[in-house]
């Protein structure tokens, strides 16, 4: 991961496409946003987009990519299709394929809808001496379905999809001051220290990603989390739909200090 923490996202993007990274994306292009994905036919775009404005947390647009692949606002000279490590192919609601590429897929109708990460907020949490437990262990971020209900839209609902990350009290509060500071990548987080409460079951078997130690003294912490259109998807039984493998984001060329900025800025124009 040391080779890639400090590597430009065009270099990344490169090592991508060419098949040398296929792993999770946390930890790396340290200083830039990350982005989850959905892409979808044009005939439910509309929807999706209205999902998204509904539940602004876990589904914060940063990007919408139409007519070609080409993403411009966040990574000008990325592809859509290439440049992520691994996605998912959904299809009637069921995960059929994994893949490193979906340029096959892309069609002239095709949506592509660039979500908030909340790998964006994690490099403010280490800045400040918070350890980022499955960035330390070189995995990927716990997931869970959770009982809270998305307002749905159209063909979307389902609940939302959480990740995890374990911490002391005194290090929850901090990390809830400083995540409150990036709405547009998730924001602070929906609950502390009570997974029960939010219908998770148990803490070591995540929905996605993988289970991360918790160590004597610590307290789960989770937040809104971008795979929460992943079960809508599931629910609303699309014919197809391509989503970024959970953990495996695209790496954006804005960095994580102006993304909230240039995000209200564009919500002006």
């Amino acid at each position: 991961m040391g080779d890639y923490r400090n590597m430009a996202p065009e270099e990344v993007w490169k090592r991508i496409r060419s098949g040398e990274i296929t792993g999770p994306t946390a930890g790396m292009c340290a200083g830039y946003a990350q982005a989850n994905l959905v892409i979808l036919p044009k005939k439910y775009a509309e929807d999706f987009k209205e999902f998204a404005r509904k539940n602004p947390k876990p589904c914060p647009v940063l990007e919408v990519v139409e007519k070609t692949p080409d993403i411009h606002d966040m990574g000008e000279g990325a592809s859509i299709v290439t440049d992520l490590p691994r996605y998912f192919i959904y299809r009637d609601g069921v995960r059929t394929e994994e893949t490193t590429d979906v340029s096959s897929y892309w069609k002239e109708d095709s949506v592509a809808f660039l979500i908030g990460c909340s790998f964006s907020f994690e490099e403010a949490l280490m800045r400040e001496g918070i350890e980022v437990r499955h960035i330390a262990m070189g995995c990927n971020v716990p997931m869970y379905k959770t009982n809270i209900a998305c307002e749905s839209a159209g063909v979307f609902q389902g609940p939302m999809v959480v990740s995890m990350r374990p911490m002391t009290p005194e290090n929850a509060r901090k990390a809830k001051e400083i995540t409150e500071r990036y709405p547009n990548v998730h924001g602070g987080p929906v609950q502390i220290g009570n997974p029960e409460a939010i219908g998770i079951q148990d803490i070591n078997r995540p929905d996605y990603g993988d289970a991360v130690e918790i160590r004597e003294g610590e307290i789960p912490v989770f937040w809104a989390c971008g795979v929460t259109p992943q079960a809508a998807i599931e629910n609303a039984k699309l014919p197809l739909v391509i989503t970024h493998a959970p953990g495996h984001m695209f790496i954006t060329n804005v960095l994580n200090t102006e993304l909230n900025d240039y995000l209200e800025e564009k919500k002006k124009r």
